[in-house]
């Protein structure tokens, strides 16, 4: 009598794509391979779902991102998410002025500095993994504080954690943040995830937008401070809409989601991402659910008396959160 082993079901493995080092996380079956570049700001850059591509790459090869970089994939937005209405920020009652002379923080269209300093780090080191029967893991670090170029432009020194977890073909991103200075920390961040569809054109896609209220914006994009009902009636389809809004009000655990013929990807926000930005421009096949600790602008908007929700992290203490991708419908 003859015994087979059979395969494990979760797979984490290094590989290199297109001559760069990469990390795989694999659910052999629900068929859903997730691969992270950790050199490239550590982004998961691809979920593919039954060979069906969920995360909208403008690029054939990893290796166009690096000569180019832009956003895809899994961006982290940090120190600070989107937009801030001017060169510096407010954090404990002091301006933070940023240095333009370092050249590591970009501009929107507006001249203000936007999505932060990490968007392309490669910095991050891999510093824990697992694949045992029930999931497959990776979990990657940034000593933010170890590198002079970011610690002038945002001087609370802290670490950063991000560990993509794969279970039962549901991809977790989870960000555990600590605040090494001995100084609250305002904590301003969020991710930039774009999704795809391959069954129905973007048009054609219906959205759910689960938020109470809608975060009204100046012609600059960052908010005023007001706030209304959310005017959008879930599902919305994106037919004849462009998307470019702010969302608070959100329930613990809401879930924003974007469906086709019958795929669907819905993102659950922890109870710490208060805040949802939803980005679909037109005549561009993807959508972001941006999931967030703050609205725009935040540090700045707390300390001029408008935004009350700010989140810190005490010095010493430590800040964790996730979100969840879920496709279903491949």
């Amino acid at each position: 009598m003859t015994t087979e082993l059979s395969a494990a079901r979760y797979e984490a493995k290094s590989a290199v794509d297109d001559g760069i080092g990469i990390y795989t996380l694999r659910d052999t079956t629900t068929d859903v391979v997730v691969r992270i570049a950790p050199s490239l700001g550590a982004n998961a850059y691809s979920m593919k779902v039954k060979g069906q591509e969920i995360l909208f790459s403008p690029y054939e090869k990893l290796s166009q991102l690096k000569a180019k970089p832009t956003l895809l994939g899994t961006p982290f937005l940090a120190p600070w998410a989107n937009r801030l209405d001017h060169e510096g920020f407010y954090a404990n009652g002091k301006h933070y002025a940023l240095d333009p002379a370092v050249g590591n923080y970009r501009f929107d269209g507006s001249k203000q500095p936007i999505h932060g300093l990490l968007n392309y780090a490669s910095e991050w080191k891999m510093i824990g993994i697992y694949d045992g029967p029930d999931q497959a893991w990776y979990t990657f670090r940034l000593e933010f504080f170890r590198i002079p170029a970011y610690m002038a432009q945002w001087p609370f020194a802290h670490t950063i954690d991000i560990t993509y977890r794969l279970k039962e073909g549901n991809l977790e991103v989870q960000t555990e943040i600590t605040n090494l200075a001995f100084e609250a920390m305002p904590l301003v961040i969020g991710y930039h995830p774009y999704y795809q569809l391959t069954d129905a054109p973007r048009d054609e896609w219906k959205v759910t937008l689960p938020a109470r209220e809608h975060v009204k914006l100046n012609e600059k994009l960052t908010p005023t401070g007001e706030r209304e009902a959310n005017p959008y009636t879930s599902p919305v389809t994106l037919r004849g809409k462009q998307l470019d809004d702010v969302f608070t009000g959100l329930a613990a655990n809401a879930v924003f989601s974007v469906e086709g013929k019958r795929q669907k990807v819905e993102v659950v926000y922890g109870p710490k991402y208060s805040v949802a930005v939803v980005y679909a421009p037109p005549g561009r096949s993807f959508i972001c659910f941006e999931p967030m600790t703050g609205i725009t602008n935040g540090a700045n908007l707390a300390h001029a008396g408008k935004y009350p929700e700010l989140q810190t992290i005490q010095a010493g203490g430590v800040w964790k959160e996730s979100f969840w991708v879920k496709p279903s419908g491949f």
